[in-house]
């Protein structure tokens, strides 16, 4: 097992990362507009997206405890301590370069997905508010008196004198 195996899986993973991310782009937009069919079908998507680089991911975790039973190392090595500590030359650049991309293509991931779900909470608030506004709460009518209690009892008056 070489490094090049362990460089091929996390190419594999930064493509299905940008591809990933493209989807949310998509959903951002979905989310702007408000079509629902379209960001359940985006989130299929996503779905099978996030399948396959589990699967990816998967590998290339098999892959490095193959190369690092094969140098003799320790099998939970991480790919930054086979960057400084063990690759060389052109495999060490090729790895490095790869596992930068991927770093900057999660990065910029999360800042869309955080969009993504700033603008899926504004969505809800504003659905919640409608909702509201169509349907008010029952604590909202002022029948009666607010403590819920009833008024003390005064005296009753006739409406008519009795004494004259």
């Amino acid at each position: 097992m070489s490094v090049q195996t362990i460089i091929q899986f996390l190419e594999k993973m930064t493509e299905l990362h940008a591809s990933l991310l493209n989807l949310s782009k998509q959903k951002t937009e979905v989310l702007k507009e408000g079509k629902t069919d379209a960001l359940r079908a985006l989130l299929n998507k996503e779905q099978r997206h996030v399948q396959a680089i589990n699967q990816i991911e998967q590998k290339r975790i098999d892959a490095v405890a193959s190369w690092a039973k094969e140098k003799g190392v320790d099998p939970n090595i991480t790919v930054s301590s086979i960057i400084e500590e063990h690759a060389t030359g052109d495999e060490q650049k090729a790895l490095e370069a790869v596992t930068l991309k991927l770093a900057e293509l999660l990065m910029e991931l999360r800042r869309q997905e955080d969009l993504n779900r700033q603008l899926t909470t504004q969505s809800l608030q504003f659905v919640q508010l409608s909702l509201d506004m169509v349907q008010p709460s029952l604590k909202n009518f002022n029948y009666g008196n607010q403590s819920g209690q009833t008024q003390q009892q005064r005296p009753k008056r006739s409406v008519f004198d009795s004494k004259a």
